[in-house]
């Protein structure tokens, strides 16, 4: 009877521990999720081929209706699978095929009020969310806090750019996910008070690597980002209070059911799976549909250089001819342009550019409330009254799109702006880049005349800033392993001046070559890229140089990573219909050496361009082995591209 007892006791215990713990598998078996509630706490840890990718890390949402964080309990869990096949000429690729494994538990808190987390896992990623039913009458909540954590294991490293104060910076414009990173830094070093922008990029010791964003973030939540690292763990943060001049909250006010954006996991044992992943679009719905067929490609822009000075007639015809003479398909005239063109002859040079081949985007000022940037056209994108009667206004005019600037924070109400302003655009046939902008997390995908998105230290502080301009090839080697692995990154590069300025003789040196500037033209994915090229270029510059960037494609059929590692050295391969590029930076102080693996253009004759050891960069024919084996060597600063 003993015996029979303490069978039963057994079996009891084990159905408690099976309801309390549930766990998930990729459909190639190698990684792991495994979800637990310990004295009435949920938390998630991941392993990838038997080691430790994360350890025990924290779930939960605090709401103004219940706290999902403490005297939880597992209700139940159940699994099961998801694929989809999509296609999409802006992101990395452009055919997708996504398969994952699902694992949804549903919690109850002690007040009995129940919420689920749905995982689904495919090879190489994780997405998870918070879902929300209706808890009787109640049909609304705010999420006030969430405690989704990273438990990194010991040893592990970390690349992070932190968030900027907010509203500082210029005009009071911040956050604008403009500052740069540190790289291979102990995570007790990660201690900004302002915590750190997503995506984060973490070496797991020798384990591997594990890239952490968010998508599907809309006008239905907040943005978020990265605490500072504190009880060794780091937690999903909401905005900071003060954001948007202190209006709005730092949370989300959600109908139900509802539920949370994805929280986004990349990892693997190399770089590979983080620099090819596409999960901030494999777990996102396009919001509506495009109201004509957006056409990408590049252009010129005159304010980059030549800076506000060049907000008149005269010079933007320059620009607009210099577009014509490079076959780019777009000028963009920034800041001030109705103040010095004015709208009557600003239809003229949108005329004149027309004549030409050349299509047009306007810059505007977002602001009309949030903070105290001044540039005009303003208070025309702030509200929908304003923003239809402009946009009715530049569809009659020709314009084909538009760059927004100055938003500064990840509040639901910052996001709400964002999304209005895509809605808006489509329904007038107008593209949109954001500058001056938070992290894109998902848009690629949602939005279909989303064009892309600065949120990194770009181009433009390579004018203003020596720091910047020393770091340069620093940030390149960057950018594919962290900014631009989750999103179009419109960084508005291709400096080919000796000089940072209009005359080009002596003041703000450029540092890197023209080999590392023509690399960066295919290391840094956007669909529509306004390159800085001055007219000048036309008569200074190789004319391979040249004819090189007339060819360049903006978008991609595929993305594959050949080696590197990020802060020393980046080289990527991307697709466009039968062509390939390959494209490699060094900022390391000496040359570095590689021997690379291209199969894509085995027994090809290919083009090289890359730098000689005076670092004057130079094209040639070369033969790549049957084997696909190649040997590079990078110059300091430098870089180079191959290309069939």
């Amino acid at each position: 009877m003993r015996i029979f007892s303490l069978i039963c006791c057994m079996l009891l215990m084990s159905t408690i521990i099976a309801q309390e713990e549930a766990s998930i598998n990729s459909p190639d078996g190698k990684l792991e999720v495994s979800v637990k509630v310990e004295n009435g706490k949920p938390f998630y840890s991941v392993t990838y081929n038997e080691k430790v990718m994360l350890e025990k890390s924290p779930l939960g949402l605090v709401t103004n209706a219940g706290d999902f964080t403490s005297k939880m309990k597992l209700l139940e869990a159940s699994k099961g699978t998801t694929s989809s096949e999509y296609n999409i000429k802006k992101i990395k690729q452009s055919h997708v095929s996504y398969k994952a494994n699902t694992l949804t538990i549903s919690f109850a808190n002690a007040e009995e009020k129940e919420i689920s987390v749905v995982f689904q896992v495919s090879d190489n990623d994780i997405a998870f969310r918070y879902e929300m039913p209706k808890w009787g009458d109640t049909r609304a909540c705010v999420v006030e806090k969430e405690l989704t954590g990273y438990n990194f294991p010991k040893g592990s490293t970390s690349f992070l750019s932190p968030m900027m104060q907010s509203m500082g910076g210029f005009a009071r414009t911040a956050p604008s996910y403009e500052s740069g990173y540190s790289a291979d830094a102990q995570l007790e070093s990660n201690t900004s008070g302002t915590g750190y922008v997503f995506p984060g990029l973490f070496k797991i010791g020798e384990n591997g690597w594990v890239l952490l964003s968010e998508t599907g973030v809309s006008s239905l939540y907040n943005a978020s980002h990265l605490s500072s690292f504190k009880d060794g763990i780091y937690t999903v943060e909401y905005p900071d209070l003060a954001q948007n001049n202190g209006f709005g909250s730092v949370g989300a006010q959600i109908g139900l059911p509802g539920h949370t954006p994805w929280r986004t996991i990349t990892l693997g044992e190399s770089l590979k799976p983080i620099v090819e992943t596409t999960i901030p679009f494999d777990v996102v719905d396009q919001l509506y549909e495009p109201s004509q067929d957006y056409k990408y490609g590049k252009g010129t822009w005159s304010w980059i250089v030549w800076q506000d000075n060049s907000m008149n007639y005269d010079d933007q015809v320059k620009y607009i001819d210099l577009a014509a003479a490079m076959d780019f398909e777009y000028i963009l005239i920034d800041a001030w342009w109705d103040e010095r063109i004015g709208y009557e002859k600003m239809e003229e040079l949108i005329d004149y550019a027309k004549s030409k081949g050349v299509d047009v985007f306007l810059w505007y000022n977002s602001n009309g409330v949030a903070n105290d940037a001044f540039m005009t056209p303003l208070n025309k994108m702030n509200t929908s009254i304003a923003r239809k009667k402009e946009m009715k206004w530049l569809k009659e005019a020709g314009v084909k799109g538009l760059k927004v600037d100055f938003f500064g924070g990840d509040k639901q109400e910052t996001m709400k702006l964002y999304e209005n302003i895509l809605s808006d655009a489509n329904d007038y046939g107008l593209m949109v880049i954001f500058h001056g902008a938070t992290l894109p997390r998902g848009w690629g995908k949602m939005y279909p005349n989303f064009v892309g998105s600065e949120a990194v230290l770009a181009s433009e502080m390579l004018i203003f800033s020596q720091d910047t301009r020393n770091k340069e090839a620093f940030y390149a080697s960057l950018h594919p392993f962290s900014r631009n692995a989750v999103a179009s990154m419109e960084f508005g590069g291709i400096l080919l001046n000796k000089y940072l300025n209009k005359d080009n003789k002596e003041g703000q040196e450029r540092l890197t070559t023209d080999a590392f500037q023509l690399a960066t033209g295919v290391l840094f994915q956007n669909p529509v890229q306004m390159f800085a090229l001055t007219p000048n270029n036309l008569e200074d510059v190789p004319d391979f140089e040249l004819d090189f960037l007339r060819e360049l494609p903006t978008t991609w059929d595929e993305t594959v990573f050949i080696d590197g590692y990020p802060g020393k050295f980046s080289v990527l391969a991307r697709r466009h219909d039968q062509n390939w590029y390959v494209a490699g930076v060094n900022a390391e102080k000496s040359v570095r050496k590689l021997k690379l693996e291209l199969p894509m253009l085995a027994g090809k004759t290919v083009t090289l361009f890359s730098d000689d050891k005076k670092k004057e960069t130079y094209s040639k024919e070369i033969k790549i082995p049957s084997s696909g084996k190649v040997s590079v060597n990078i110059q300091p600063n430098g870089g180079f591209v191959i290309k069939n």
